[in-house]
């Protein structure tokens, strides 16, 4: 699904939307809505999701936003979503931020390496493929940090470490795509 639910509305604005734009929150509002709440907030600050209250980091509109270019309003909303992700998307998010991103980046890369019309660069591809076949013969091999024999339950504790490390590796490096794709530079 690139797009807002069907029959959804923007929780902003309560209309259809124009230029819609999913939040690192999974939250979809329509792109002029989301950026005049942060024009009358505080420009240094993100804003805040005005349903979920997360700080919104990350602006990803929907590939049918930038189809719509014959509208004369849609390029420059565009721009300032690219302003908005260049400004907010590479600031140094602490982990609570990052384990809160997790199931929208790593719900919208498996969209995309599953897709064959997306593109994803082959370098990024190959990243992502390397890191969960090195996490998945760690897992699967007899040699832990903490062995199972001896500790049972427990000992798996550091198999499920090294996954979530894994999958925060994963969308770290499909947020650099997001923020490449959407934030200029």
């Amino acid at each position: 699904m690139d797009g807002p639910p069907e029959n959804d509305v923007c929780s902003i604005c309560h209309g259809p939307f124009n230029v819609p734009c999913q939040a690192n929150c999974s939250h979809w509002f329509c792109a002029s809505c989301i950026l005049q709440v942060w024009d009358h907030g505080s420009a240094l600050q993100a804003c805040k999701c005005p349903l979920c209250r997360r700080p919104i980091t990350l602006l990803v509109p929907s590939e049918s936003a930038s189809r719509l270019h014959r509208d004369p309003e849609v390029p420059g909303v565009l721009r300032r979503v690219e302003q908005y992700n260049r400004h907010f998307g590479r600031h140094a998010n602490g982990l609570l931020q990052r384990m809160q991103d997790l199931p929208f980046l790593l719900r919208r890369l498996l969209r995309d390496m599953t897709d064959p019309q997306r593109s994803l660069p082959f370098v990024i591809r190959a990243r992502v493929y390397l890191a969960m076949f090195l996490s998945g013969i760690y897992i699967l091999s007899p040699v832990d940090l903490i062995p199972e024999g001896f500790l049972g339950i427990i000992g798996l504790l550091d198999d499920l470490i090294i996954m979530f490390i894994c999958f925060l590796h994963v969308a770290a490096l499909y947020r650099s795509v997001l923020l490449f794709r959407h934030g200029g530079s």
